[in-house]
């Protein structure tokens, strides 16, 4: 039986030694705890197409994409050329400049709900800038979420994106629960939990809280909880119920941006009152968003008298925006199309394959994105997610490494345009030889029983 941390450990030599010396200089050896995994982070030295190299010279093909962002792969030719001519003009300024008029104009030609946008360096900044910008525009305190969504590390979002089950309250009415140790309690005071996919409960909890609620935010396909679509009946119920209650409507776009040109809610044929993006609009660098109804976004307009302040030394830098903009153009209706019909591809062979070993897994995909969950039953929420056993879940994440593939250690993965058929039957192949390599092993140490069942309290 194959011990997939004792294969890793030998294989990867230049790794190990950069992690022993990163530890004294960085908690954990990373400066992104994401990017750590036991027994300790792969150290990456390059990236081409869908490829990458670690510091030891090995190749593996790149599911990941650096979490959903490189969505045209490594080193496209046409964002390096971007990248460097405008770094050859500057690569920031204390003023506006030229580009970012031009990828604002891009964004607000192809998401719907974009009538104007602000720039940001980060997810977190787009989302908590929509949340203070509802607070504002509606005069009340409190923002209600998803329980398992993400939005970002500050603090209203560390509030109930994975909290223990036993210690969430019921199914139907969560509580709020933060995520972190830091985590202040006027967050938990100020967040409203809502299920995902439970459109009767998350109406009453709305109802119920009223005129406290400024804002509902929502990923419209949860993607690190799991890549999760949420129903048409969900969605439309939350854009009738803000509607009639007074309350914004954000759409945290962050990641499922990259399901078509307007994201998710072009599929769904919804329009929130503000969304937030990220990950594929910056072209591999640090740009971020947020935007939607002019007379929302007008808040900010420094030309106000009383007006909302967003700073940002880097905000709209001229290098990012370049990378965006290259990176929008290359992103046609016809690669969109593309992309997800390889998601499609992908998510019908690996069902074929668990199936074929016998092994419980779900394949939940939206477009491009898919994550794989080792439990028997759908997974539709946070509370199916959480039965998902971790133990086989970081066994398969780690023997994939071993076999020549990087995914996201929660089994989360992301194609990108550069991926070929060769390159997609490569993957699957690697996820069968892993899956035969481990089942025995599973069985004998009764991982396949351990599954996990979420306990929600009376």
């Amino acid at each position: 039986m194959v011990d997939p941390e004792y294969v890793y450990r030998r294989t990867t030599p230049a790794s190990r030694a950069l992690h022993a010396r990163a530890v004294k200089v960085m908690p954990g050896g990373t400066t992104r705890t994401t990017t750590y995994f036991d027994p300790y982070p792969l150290y990456i030295d390059r990236g081409e197409g869908c490829r990458i190299w670690d510091a030891d010279g090995v190749e593996r093909i790149d599911m990941l994409g650096n979490y959903t962002a490189m969505i045209l792969g490594h080193a496209h030719p046409k964002v390096v050329e971007a990248i460097a001519k405008q770094a050859a003009r500057g690569t920031a300024f204390a003023a506006a400049n030229p580009i970012e008029v031009e990828l604002a104009t891009l964004l607000c030609e192809r998401v719907p709900s974009l009538e104007q946008v602000r720039f940001c360096n980060s997810g977190t900044e787009a989302t908590m800038f929509a949340m203070r910008l509802a607070r504002a525009f509606t005069g009340r305190p409190n923002i209600a979420r998803i329980e398992g969504g993400y939005h970002g590390t500050h603090d209203y979002a560390e509030v109930s994106t994975h909290p223990a089950p036993s210690d969430a309250g019921p199914a139907d009415r969560p509580r709020a629960r933060p995520d972190s140790i830091g985590t202040p309690q006027w967050a938990l005071d100020g967040t409203v939990v809502l299920p995902f996919n439970n459109p009767d409960a998350a109406e009453r909890i709305l109802r119920e809280e009223g005129a406290r609620v400024a804002a509902v935010i929502l990923e419209p396909i949860i993607g690190a909880g799991g890549v999760i679509a949420a129903t048409n009946d969900f969605i439309r119920r939350l854009r009738t119920v803000t509607r009639e209650l007074g309350m914004l409507l954000i759409f945290d776009e962050v990641i499922s941006l990259r399901v078509a040109p307007g994201g998710a809610q072009q599929l769904y044929g919804v329009t929130p009152d503000l969304t937030t993006m990220g990950k594929i609009i910056g072209g591999g660098l640090p740009v971020a968003a947020f935007g939607g109804r002019a007379d929302v976004m007008g808040l900010m307009d420094p030309r106000r008298m009383r007006n909302l302040p967003q700073g940002g030394t880097y905000n709209g830098n001229p290098l990012g925006m370049a990378a965006g903009v290259a990176t929008l153009k290359e992103l046609t209706p016809d690669v969109y199309e593309e992309l997800n019909r390889q998601g499609a591809r992908v998510k019908d062979q690996l069902t074929e394959v668990f199936a074929t070993h016998g092994i419980p897994a779900q394949v939940n995909a939206a477009g491009s994105l898919f994550a794989i969950h080792f439990t028997d039953i759908p997974v539709t929420d946070y509370r199916s997610k959480a039965t998902s056993n971790p133990k086989i879940t970081h066994d398969f994440f780690l023997s994939l490494v071993n076999h020549g593939v990087l995914m996201a250690p929660r089994a989360m993965g992301a194609l990108s345009t550069p991926m070929r058929e060769p390159d997609i039957q490569e993957f699957v192949d690697a996820v069968d030889a892993v899956i035969t390599e481990q089942l025995p092993r599973w069985r004998v140490n009764g991982d396949l029983q351990a599954r996990v069942r979420p306990v929600s309290p009376p």
